[in-house]
C-alpha cells in the first residue's frame, strides 16, 4: 500500500532563532550552525553536515540542482569542487549566478545561500586534488561528467584506462577540474518550529557590511 504522502508530518520543537542570539555577521551563525551539524553527524545522525544542494540555471534561465560537498568556507565565500565540463560547469560558464542549500534535517534547520560564483586559483585545485584519496583521483580522470555513456562496462573501462595510465605515480590533477568559490550576497537561516510557525532570518549585503530582517514563515 502506498504512503498517503499528504499525511506525512511531524512537528519541529528542536530549538529556535532569536535576533538576540543571531549574529549580526552571517558568516559566524553560519559557522555555529555548520559546527553543530556536524557534531550531530559524529554523533551519528543522519546526513552529511557538508553536503549542499548546488543550484544553477542554463542560458535559457533553466534551473537545475544537485548535491555536492562542501570544502571551505570562510569570510570570502564557499568552495566546492567539480568538473569544468560538467553540467552545472557549463552553466556557471554561461551564467555565475548560484544558490546553496544546507538541508541539515536532525536539527530541523536550513540555510539558503544566493551569490556568484568565480574559479578558484589553480594552485588551490591542485592542491585540494593531491588530498584526495587516489580511487577518486582516478575516477576524475576516468568520467567526463555529465556525457552520455554508453553502460556502466564504459566507466568501469576508462577507470581501468586511467588506473593503468598513472601506474606507480601521483595523479596530476586534470586540466578540466577544479574549485568554484561562491561569493554570498544573501544568507537565509531557517529554524523549524511548531505549528508550521518558523524562524527565518535574512541577511543581505548591502554598502557598509550585512543588513538582517526576520521573515515570515
Amino acid at each position: 500500500m502506498d504512503p498517503d504522502v499528504g499525511a506525512m508530518r511531524r512537528e519541529y520543537e528542536a530549538g529556535g532563532l532569536s535576533e538576540d542570539d543571531a549574529s549580526a555577521d552571517p558568516f559566524t551563525l553560519f559557522g555555529e550552525w555548520f559546527a553543530a551539524a556536524a557534531g550531530a553527524s559524529l554523533a551519528g545522525a543522519p546526513g552529511e553536515a557538508n553536503a549542499m544542494v548546488v543550484a544553477t540555471v542554463d542560458a535559457q534561465g533553466r534551473p537545475s540542482s544537485r548535491t555536492v560537498l562542501l570544502k571551505g568556507f570562510s569570510e570570502a565565500g564557499f568552495v566546492f569542487f567539480t568538473n569544468y565540463g560538467s553540467r552545472k560547469g557549463s552553466e556557471l560558464a554561461s551564467s555565475p549566478a548560484c544558490a546553496l542549500l544546507f538541508p541539515w534535517f536532525a536539527l530541523q534547520r536550513q540555510v539558503r545561500v544566493e551569490g556568484v560564483v568565480a574559479r578558484v586559483p589553480r594552485a588551490e585545485s591542485e592542491a585540494y586534488f593531491a588530498s584526495r584519496p587516489r580511487e577518486s583521483q582516478l575516477g576524475a580522470w576516468a568520467s567526463h561528467q555529465s556525457q552520455v555513456v554508453a553502460d556502466r562496462a564504459e566507466l568501469e573501462d576508462a577507470y581501468a584506462s586511467a588506473a593503468a595510465r598513472f601506474d606507480g605515480v601521483e595523479v596530476p590533477c586534470p586540466p578540466f577540474w577544479g574549485g568554484y568559490l561562491v561569493r554570498p550576497s544573501r544568507f537565509e537561516f531557517w529554524q523549524g518550529r511548531r505549528g508550521r510557525m518558523h524562524d527565518r532570518l535574512a541577511y543581505d549585503l548591502v554598502e557598509g557590511g550585512w543588513t538582517r530582517t526576520r521573515l515570515a514563515p
